[in-house]
């Protein structure tokens, strides 16, 4: 069976979700309507709730690389020798490798989540997780919860600051993560929510998390490491070719009048999306331009634009460096959203409904304009949408940056592995080697009669990077089914299959 997009939808149904009616489900009453539970350890928790086999367990993933939450509860799972469960962390690092011996034992069966890489991502693509994995976007995960798609039994939510009362923050403690944007949802819909903290404080001003949805609080040595919080995505790139596809997309926008008084924009936290970031600060300097708001993930170079005046505003869905962190927790011009606030498709007044533009990355892109950000060539899982689909979907335009060539193999494919993205909501693929616009943008081809910069069609891109690597072979793909792609509102996107296994 065929979607419309001529993707291959499983009929695991053990992959398939539950509803995609527009119903919200009414937030569970919570015990934090009565005074919070404090503990000192996790296991009081699993002993107190009590947490058996089969419960759904749900993270955020503000700390990132960092994080040491999931690990300890994960610990205790393996300790007590639980089965069957259920895990629905908003993303998945590396340093989340413990929870691969849990997938070979079947302690866990069963991932939501809407990003995932390292030893857990090899281990689910090489067909170990007996349930399969379903991969969200990050608004399509808060709609999920709200529409009682994705139940939580118990959200451990790691919290840098709690005070007395059981309020929560990212802004303070020595493990201080910044905006708690996708911690929201499982506050709010899990039947139990605990916070996990190493810092006790007496009082909160104005904290993201409220206690009047908290029922415990578990104080322990270390939630994590902040410098984690800076991963290998999120560094600025020197390579000349990204810098001129930076150059040449700022100048892109600039021909399409993207770039003018109040305008909005979101960029990637890439070595590509950094160099685009910091080309246009220095067009909008040059040209004394102010922006009303950047929105996302939050870097430094996104901090510096504010802080310069070249933005009003700043809305912040989670901190992709420390410089963020302490962006902001010192301006009041720098906005926590929730991830419903960000990219929920339900929520009229979610931010990228207002984006001007939005700047994104691409694993591959096909001849359809579809992108792949989730697996590689081979069906190896790399990634997931994140915000991807969500932004492509309500941006006014949407770009791809990329470099047509990275390691000898071409990123334009006649057909993506994975469908990620609909080619449907993709308006301008940049590359080194020219710029295509997808032919249902033919107003933006209008703006661009004359200009010096090389347009050209995307079947123009492919076949010059053909002429340069030959046309690919890969291994015939598995059958095994290892999971699902949703899009944002739930319908299915994509089946991943079990990854291919090289000659």
């Amino acid at each position: 069976m065929k979607n419309e997009y001529g993707r291959e939808i499983s009929s695991f149904t053990s992959l398939q979700s539950k509803s995609c009616s527009q119903q919200h489900h009414s937030i569970p009453t919570h015990q934090g309507q009565k005074p919070v539970v404090f503990y000192d350890t996790i296991s009081s928790i699993f002993d107190a709730i009590p947490i058996t086999s089969g419960m759904t367990l749900s993270f955020h993933h503000h700390l990132r690389n960092g994080d040491g939450v999931m690990n300890m509860v994960l610990a205790e799972i393996q300790k007590r020798k639980l089965k069957d469960m259920i895990l629905a962390p908003s993303s998945i690092f590396p340093v989340h490798a413990p929870l691969v011996s849990l997938i070979n034992q079947q302690s866990v069966v069963k991932i939501f989540t809407n990003y995932v890489n390292g030893p857990v991502a090899d281990a689910i693509s090489d067909g170990r997780l007996r349930d399969g994995i379903i991969m969200d976007t990050h608004g399509g995960r808060p709609r999920a919860i709200e529409a009682g798609e994705l139940q939580i039994d118990v959200a451990f939510l790691a919290c840098p600051a709690v005070d007395s009362l059981g309020n929560g923050s990212g802004k303070e403690g020595p493990s201080a993560c910044g905006a708690l944007g996708y911690a929201i949802a499982d506050l709010m819909y899990a039947k139990h929510t605990v916070l996990v903290t190493d810092h006790l404080i007496d009082h909160l001003d104005n904290p993201e998390l409220s206690h009047e949805s908290v029922d415990y609080v578990v104080k322990v040595p270390q939630i994590g490491d902040p410098t984690g919080i800076v991963s290998g995505t999120t560094r600025p790139t020197r390579d000349p070719v990204a810098r001129k596809i930076a150059k040449d997309t700022v100048q892109l926008m600039a021909e399409l009048g993207l770039i003018r008084q109040g305008f909005s924009v979101q960029t990637g936290a890439g070595g590509t999306s950094l160099a685009v970031a910091h080309e246009l600060g220095k067009y909008m300097r040059n040209h004394q331009i102010q922006g009303k708001f950047a929105s996302g993930g939050i870097t430094s170079f996104l901090v510096k634009m504010l802080e310069e005046g070249l933005f009003k505003d700043l809305y912040d869905v989670q901190c992709f460096d420390l410089e963020a962190v302490r962006s902001y927790r010192e301006n009041p011009h720098h906005h926590a959203l929730s991830a419903s606030e960000y990219a929920n498709p339900w929520n009229a007044q979610a931010i990228i409904k207002q984006l001007d533009v939005v700047l994104l990355s691409a694993a591959e892109i096909d001849l359809d304009f579809h992108v792949n950000v989730t697996t590689d060539s081979l069906g190896r899982l790399i990634g997931g949408s994140g915000g991807h689909a969500d932004t492509a979907a309500e941006a006014k335009v949407t770009i791809i940056t990329t470099n047509l060539l990275k390691a000898r193999q071409s990123m334009i494919q006649k057909r993506v592995r994975t469908l990620t993205t609909p080619g449907n909501t993709i308006d301008v693929v940049v590359t080194e080697r020219g710029i295509a616009i997808h032919p249902k943008r033919q107003d933006l081809m209008m703006k661009l009669q004359g200009s010096k910069l090389k347009i050209v069609s995307i079947d123009q891109l492919y076949a010059n990077a053909i002429t340069l690597t030959g046309e690919p072979t890969y291994p015939t793909p598995s059958q095994q089914v290892i999971g699902v792609v949703r899009h944002r509102d739930g319908t299915i996107l994509d089946t991943l299959f079990k990854r291919s296994k090289v000659q």
